[in-house]
């Protein structure tokens, strides 16, 4: 069985951890992930790595594992968990939406209010299903339109619930996302967007990556990932009960 095959589980301090294994046409080198919301491990292979390096790599970075999931055990997540529920207000595009009883069978929005039929131990659910969707339709349309610039077929847009990224874009063309980004303001999902866009054309990090991101978002990417890196684990939060 190959390590992408199935979670694999390291022996760390005497306690069995899973690990996600995957592989990147983008990744460069061996990177190894916890996540601070949920405490997943993660890693990413190049295409080039072979199995017995990266399980060596594995067998090193031990103590670094053992000891990141001390500190998050120790402390807790760093932002508590954010259901959806009546009377709460979701940032969603940029706009405040404040979740209200609604008739009917459907959540819809009107105005600044996001109308969601109950009962109430239904609507942390149902928001979610709503903004998954929303997300889907919004970063659809962006995607599709920004790649129709630089002339290069999507094979397909999806949204996502990952933990360790905000994109992806697959050598064939399909593009992932995380639903999250609806909840970030505009600069910072234009900025995803722009960066996915631009692996259609160029799938590694290198220069001529960086000047097609950049010249797709007409902006440095820097504020974004600065944004992301403070305020990505409040974002995870949302839609969680524990």
């Amino acid at each position: 069985m190959t390590l992408e095959a199935a979670p694999q589980v390291l022996e760390v301090g005497g306690r069995a951890v899973p690990i996600t294994v995957c592989r990147s046409v983008r990744a460069r080198r061996l990177q190894l992930r916890v996540c601070p919301v949920s405490g997943r491990v993660r890693l990413t292979l190049p295409l080039g790595c072979s199995e017995a390096e990266a399980r060596a790599f594995l067998r090193a970075r031990q103590d670094w594992i053992r000891d990141t999931l001390d500190r998050l055990a120790a402390t807790g997540p760093a932002v508590p968990p954010r259901p959806f529920g009546f009377g709460v207000e979701v940032p969603v595009a940029g706009m405040p939406l404040r979740i209200v009883e609604g008739a009917g069978r459907t959540v819809r929005q009107q105005g600044g209010l996001l109308l969601v039929p109950g009962p109430g131990e239904r609507v942390n659910a149902r928001v979610g299903a709503w903004l998954r969707a929303e997300a889907g339709r919004r970063l659809e349309a962006e995607t599709r339109a920004l790649a129709a610039t630089i002339g290069r077929p999507v094979a397909r847009v999806s949204v996502r619930d990952p933990t360790s990224r905000w994109g992806s874009c697959s050598a064939a063309g399909a593009i992932a996302y995380s639903w999250r980004l609806l909840l970030a303001p505009e600069f910072v999902r234009r900025a995803v967007v722009a960066h996915e866009v631009a692996h259609l054309a160029e799938p590694n990090h290198g220069p001529r990556f960086w000047a097609l991101a950049e010249a797709l978002l007409g902006a440095s990417h820097a504020p974004a990932r600065r944004w992301l890196a403070a305020h990505g684990p409040a974002l995870h939060a949302w839609g969680r009960s524990g």
